[in-house]
């Protein structure tokens, strides 16, 4: 098979399209045929600048959500078929520790990454765990649906489960034109929410307004803290979800809170050390919330939602696997509006 090997880590130009061996699957397995793959800035960038920091053995394929079709099981699958449309769930849990054993999965401490802790999805061909397939529905497009299984459960999660928006509340969205503040954004107006939108060019914010956000605010361009204010008439926002943790946005980000407020975090491609204002943490009564994955609950929701044309895929274009290294090169140069989801299928007599 076609498949983009990663056999040193650097830039973009590590990324190779080569002929690799096609993959045969174990018991408990299936073989997907790829057909859609998103690129991820905090997954797949990361891994290929310094994936050794994070226990990625060379050579390797990137991918952590593919969506495409069964073409083969292993012994004792009994829950998907050949033929079966669907989507691969990245975390592969340990299923014994306390949370995994008390339906706190998205918790588990020993998980392991497809994409990073073994061949992910930048191939013609991937193998997982048949318990980390989920049967993508019909009206959903393959593309879509690997870009809503990447960010939508997530959003839920952190939204629903650990923020616990009420209708009516403010929600401020930070990144609301990326991937995951995409998602956020049309989570936060499903569950009732008054969204303002932070994005940090006015394409951006007029693209997260196009998506649904009732407000926006250019963050490099104004002092966030101030416009939240005004547009909340001086009362703050109830609930920031914020995936960035740049250190020159996060406290005002934060700062923008009510009282009683919430921050939910579940990203850091922005820096990842900030600041924090422990006067008004306590004097506001603020919470400040860390997540990261989802539950099966999150799963179901997001392609519950997203079947019912509740949620959508922001997808700024859809590439060849070859062109891998000019997405990844796409993400540096911050030039994206939505996602990037790399198609194999589109590879086949291009060598």
């Amino acid at each position: 098979m076609r498949a983009v090997v990663l056999r040193e880590f650097g830039g973009p130009e590590a990324l190779k399209l080569e002929e690799v061996p096609d993959p045969s699957p174990e018991a408990g397995e299936v073989i997907v045929e790829v057909h859609a793959v998103t690129v991820n800035r905090s997954l797949d960038l990361k891994v290929r600048e310094a994936g050794a920091t994070r226990g990625v053995t060379l050579p390797h394929v990137l991918g952590v959500d593919p969506a495409g079709v069964v073409v083969a099981t292993g012994d004792d699958v009994d829950a998907v078929e050949m033929g079966d449309r669907v989507a691969v769930v990245p975390h592969i849990r340990c299923g014994t520790c306390e949370f995994c054993t008390t339906g706190r999965e998205e918790q588990c401490p020993n998980s392991r990454h497809i994409g990073v802790h073994r061949w992910g999805g930048y191939a013609q061909y991937v193998s997982a765990p048949a318990k980390n397939i989920v049967q993508v529905p019909d009206r959903l497009g393959f593309a879509d649906a690997a870009v809503i299984l990447r960010h939508a459960p997530t959003a839920f999660n952190l939204l629903r489960n650990l923020a616990e928006v009420r209708s009516g509340e403010w929600v401020l969205v930070m990144g609301a034109a990326g991937g995951l503040g995409a998602l956020g954004v049309q989570v936060a107006k499903l569950l009732g929410a008054t969204v303002i939108a932070g994005a940090g060019t006015d394409a951006r914010v007029e693209s997260a307004l196009a998506n649904g956000a009732d407000h926006g605010v250019n963050y490099r361009a104004n002092d966030l803290t101030e416009e939240a204010e005004r547009i909340t008439n001086g009362r703050g926002v109830n609930v920031v979800f914020e995936n960035i943790s740049d250190p020159a946005l996060w406290p005002k980000a934060f700062a923008s809170l009510g009282h009683s407020g919430r921050l939910v975090t579940a990203g850091a491609h922005g820096g990842g050390k900030v600041e924090l204002d422990a006067r008004r943490l306590y004097g506001r009564r603020l919470r400040i919330i860390g997540g990261a994955g989802a539950s099966k609950r999150d799963i179901a929701s997001a392609l519950e939602a997203a079947s019912q044309g509740k949620i959508h895929a922001v997808i700024d274009r859809i590439m060849p696997l070859h062109a891998a290294a000019d997405a990844h090169r796409l993400f540096e140069e911050d030039a994206l509006l939505g996602k990037v989801v790399l198609d194999p299928t589109a590879t086949r007599g291009n060598a």
